[in-house]
């Protein structure tokens, strides 16, 4: 069967799915109206001056994966 002939749902859009994309920005739009941002980033700086060390070596953890580093990646130009 065509991906034509299927729900949205079930279609295989591939890479940079619109439908998904959609859905992203709408649930962030969402998030902006309903939710307190600003006081969502002041618990974040106070999380992150509580406990520096474990989001420090949570960067680092993040940073150790990034293109180039991890086996298979591409190298860096």
């Amino acid at each position: 069967m065509a991906d034509v002939d299927r729900p949205v749902s079930e279609a295989n859009e591939g890479e940079g799915s619109r439908s998904a994309d959609e859905r992203y920005r709408e649930g962030v739009e969402e998030h902006l109206r309903n939710a307190d941002v600003q006081e969502e980033a002041e618990k974040a700086r106070r999380d992150v001056e509580a406990e520096p060390d474990l989001y420090r070596r949570a960067e680092e953890e993040g940073k150790s994966r990034s293109a180039g580093e991890a086996p298979g990646d591409p190298e860096r130009i």
